[in-house]
């Protein structure tokens, strides 16, 4: 039985993670009284919370804890140790993690798990957006801000439930949904996954879980992705594919029109016609594929796709353009922090913008990725201009690390002639401030709070117009 069956009072410590947020939507759609706590911090699911009503508290304290709660969700920041934590075990109230609450949830549904190293939030998005167009009402958990939907999640009275499955801290083991999208294999979170092997493994093990009933859209671009497959033991009717290059669902042509990514793709031997994006890049023509695969053996109409898929805006941080500033510069955001990340955005950032000189401000994300990936990390950086170096990006995940941004500054060199180790923030900007001309394309990539960058270039000139697309 579902845990959630009796629980009518629910707190949330880490209320302001996205998928924290996300979740406490969905209860609350659902008559559950919700409200939680964090950090004074100020975040965009801070106006969220406060649109759907959702009570947070400032700070933690033991006597947040004294109103009658049923159940308690934690943050996977905090464990046991934290004052929240402990109050609500000595108080014998249930405790879960947020994974553990979004597995029991998502057994309610007929859920569609997104999961891979890259892609996950792009593609829940965009596949969420897909199935409310096609007036399926999805409910959907997404790790980003989606313009389309107000927030991070969506709130549907259907059946089917999108979520985005992030395979850190083997959050896999806690779901058990009907369907998967697997992206890519690509070894990250070297801080728990010890080797490519260990990180491997729970992909297949993951797929295993598999109902009999339900199926997998894999992308057999990857070689990794078609040994997980294979390793899994699903039937060939479980098993749907799609890529690039690889797949059964395969993209024939692809070509960029008036600012539109179009392309054109078979099903086998079935010719499914153009499409067309508002997103840039091939992976996201990936993206779109896996969509299209999954929709498709949801049951939705072959237009309705092709609609819905012309009218998704995307979501924050995604190559996210946040204008073009009055002095000229055009200013774009990208969550790029993993090498294949890297080389995917500034391949679509060099192909949509072929004609501008593209300096990209780097900001490393965790000492022990930067240490296993130096190498990679070191070969990604081809398809622009001048790579700008912040210093690693500090959290209560990593706070030190053995390498440090100036060594990453020196591989990126042994590949590129324009490199500059710039620490802080505030040092990246005034840098460009003083060298910045108008043919200039400023891409701040990393997990961190590098787009901090580029808000405060937006905040020093303006904007001129909101976008270029």
């Amino acid at each position: 039985m579902s845990k959630f069956n009796q629980a009518k009072r629910i707190y949330f410590i880490g209320l302001k993670g996205v998928g924290m947020t996300a979740l406490a939507q969905l209860l609350k759609s659902r008559g559950v009284q919700v409200w939680g706590s964090d950090t004074e911090e100020h975040f965009f699911t801070d106006k969220v919370l406060a649109a759907a009503g959702i009570e947070c508290e400032v700070g933690f304290s033991a006597k947040h804890l004294d109103r009658p709660i049923d159940l308690v969700i934690r943050s996977s920041a905090y464990s046991d140790d934290q004052v929240e934590v402990k109050a609500a075990k000595e108080k014998k109230i249930p405790v879960l993690s947020y994974a553990e609450a979004l597995g029991e949830l998502a057994g309610e549904y007929k859920s569609v798990a997104v999961c891979g190293s890259h892609g996950k939030t792009t593609i829940s998005a965009m596949l969420a957006h897909v199935l409310k167009q096609a007036n399926l009402s999805p409910s959907a958990i997404v790790g980003s801000a989606v313009p389309q939907f107000g927030g991070n999640a969506l709130v549907g009275s259907g059946e089917l439930l999108v979520f985005e499955a992030d395979e850190y801290q083997n959050k896999l083991q806690y779901f058990s949904p009907q369907s998967v999208i697997l992206t890519s294999i690509d070894w990250d979170h070297p801080d728990f996954f010890p080797s490519a092997d260990d990180y491997f493994a729970t992909f297949v093990t993951f797929l295993k879980k598999i109902p009999t009933d339900g199926f997998v859209v894999a992308c057999y671009d990857s070689d990794n992705v078609k040994e997980a497959v294979d390793k899994a033991g699903l039937s060939p009717e479980q098993i749907l594919t799609y890529g690039l290059t690889d797949g059964r669902l395969q993209m024939v042509r692809m070509w960029l029109d008036e600012g539109r990514w179009h392309f054109s793709a078979t099903d086998g031997e079935e010719y499914l016609g153009e499409f067309w994006l508002k997103l840039v890049g091939s992976h996201n023509v990936a993206n779109a594929l896996a969509v299209i695969a999954c929709a498709r053996r949801l049951g939705v109409d072959l237009e309705a796709i092709r609609t819905g898929l012309a009218s998704f805006e995307g979501t924050a941080r995604r190559f996210e353009n946040k204008g073009k500033l009055t002095n000229g510069i055009t200013v774009v955001d990208d969550y790029a922090h993993h090498p294949g990340e890297i080389k995917a955005t500034l391949k679509a950032a060099r192909a949509f913008y072929p004609y501008k000189n593209i300096r990209c401000v780097f900001q490393p994300h965790t000492f022990s990725r930067t240490q296993a990936l130096l190498a990679d990390f070191g070969k990604s950086f081809a398809e622009t201009d001048e790579v700008i170096v912040l210093d690693t990006y500090t959290s209560a995940r990593e706070k030190t690390g053995e390498v440090t941004s100036v060594q990453l500054v020196e591989e990126i060199k042994k590949n590129h002639t324009n490199v500059i180790y710039k620490p802080t923030i505030s040092e990246a900007v005034n840098y460009l401030m003083e060298t910045t001309n108008r043919n200039n394309l400023v891409l701040t990539m990393g997990a961190g709070d590098v787009w901090q960058v580029g808000d405060k270039l937006i905040e020093k000139f303006g904007l001129l117009s909101g976008s270029e697309f």
